[in-house]
């Protein structure tokens, strides 16, 4: 087995979607980042990795009987033992899993850019091992709050997590069945369909506001997104962690 030393890592917990697991370039100082000591390096075929970067299903247990117990954690000059940590590529991508004891991939992480480099270099010419596994990925339903990957793609760390903040607080409008409130901000976006908007039944209303808003991220975005969430406490929590204080 192939072994990875001195790894840093920065897991980003309960992620079914690939897309908030953040490259090397996005790690902020405040995330908790920890080195392994040593972490087992596997390459596997495409759908697999595809499997673990964007689920949590259950993992193949004879990679789990591979892995088991042949990581280690560095902490306060100690080698602390992870039960399933390894980590997977397939060839063109990378990603380091700690299941937490589960079966699940719990904690994803990226590597640094050298590690990376030198993982490529060492599985280069090595076979990718085959497991079983039941592949859920290909029939995965996207929703508003687990958006697409096309919904996400080319967004800045910042904007995806704003981004998923606005789809929240909309998935919130839905639930309210309030027609003059799905109105009022449905004008906000297109102040320009005032009139047709004040016709709209509620369902119509918000599948249109949702349809118009859930593409790209631009600077009318940001602020509707800021409108939006004003005066909810949990959500202007959310804004502030990417966003700094708002100002009232």
């Amino acid at each position: 087995m192939l072994y990875l030393h001195d790894v840093w890592v920065n897991w980003f917990e309960g992620e079914e979607n690939g897309y908030n697991v953040c490259h090397f370039h996005e790690w902020r100082k405040d995330d908790g980042v920890e080195l392994l000591d040593q972490v087992p390096l596997l390459k596997i075929d495409q759908k697999l990795f595809n499997y673990i970067e964007n689920d949590l299903s259950e993992l193949p247990q004879q990679l789990l009987d591979d892995i088991y117990q042949k990581a280690y954690l560095r902490k306060n000059h100690e080698r602390v033992q992870l039960e399933y940590c390894f980590v997977v590529s397939d060839g063109t991508s990378l990603l380091a899993v700690d299941t937490i004891g589960y079966n699940i991939p719990i904690r994803k992480s990226r590597l640094i850019p050298r590690q990376e480099q030198l993982a490529y270099e060492m599985i280069h010419n090595q076979k990718a091992k085959l497991y079983a596994f039941k592949d859920q990925v290909t029939s995965k339903n996207f929703h508003i709050l687990s958006p697409s990957p096309e919904l996400m793609n080319g967004l800045t760390r910042k904007e995806r997590q704003l981004k998923q903040l606005m789809f929240m607080a909309l998935d919130q409008l839905k639930t309210s069945k309030n027609v003059a409130e799905v109105r009022y901000w449905y004008t906000e976006w297109s102040p320009e369909c005032y009139s047709e908007i004040q016709q709209m039944d509620f369902e119509h209303a918000w599948l249109q506001l949702f349809e118009q808003c859930k593409y790209d991220w631009t600077q009318k975005h940001e602020q509707f997104c800021e409108n939006l969430i004003k005066g909810q406490p949990f959500f202007e929590k959310l804004w502030e962690m990417e966003h700094g204080p708002r100002v009232n």
